[in-house]
């Protein structure tokens, strides 16, 4: 049995793009994506925290430390330039990979920089974080 583990994830990253007339996937800084764990090419579930819209799509590397995010092509249609996303990888496990694995979590400011990198996520509010 193979169970699908959260592997990565960019917590709360702010919407730069969204072109509708450009090749569909997700364009991320390149410095995010290696601190989530996240490959170029690799699907990955995005959540649109403003809008509730959730959706897959692929990941593109975009220019290293730009703090680019930009949804292309169809993708456009379920954000808006401004909205907080959450994007997320996962893979598919043993029960006991899943027991040792820890994930990748990165939290990031308005501007997309990276503010915090963490191996494990508690419920709480984010001022508790």
């Amino acid at each position: 049995m193979k169970l699908s583990m959260l592997k990565g994830k960019i917590h709360r990253a702010t919407v730069r793009q969204a072109e509708l007339d450009y090749v569909g996937s997700i364009t991320v800084d390149p410095e995010l994506m290696e601190a989530a764990g996240i490959l170029e090419y690799e699907k990955v579930v995005i959540v649109d925290i403003n809008n509730g819209s959730r959706f897959e799509t692929y990941t593109i590397a975009g220019e290293p430390g730009s703090g680019m995010i930009c949804l292309n092509g169809a993708a456009a249609r379920c954000v808006s330039q401004g909205d907080k996303i959450i994007i997320m990888c996962y893979a598919e496990m043993t029960p006991k990979e899943a027991e040792e694995h820890k994930p990748k979590v990165v939290f990031v400011d308005d501007n997309n920089k990276i503010t915090r990198l963490t191996s494990y996520e508690k419920h709480g509010r984010l001022e508790d974080m």
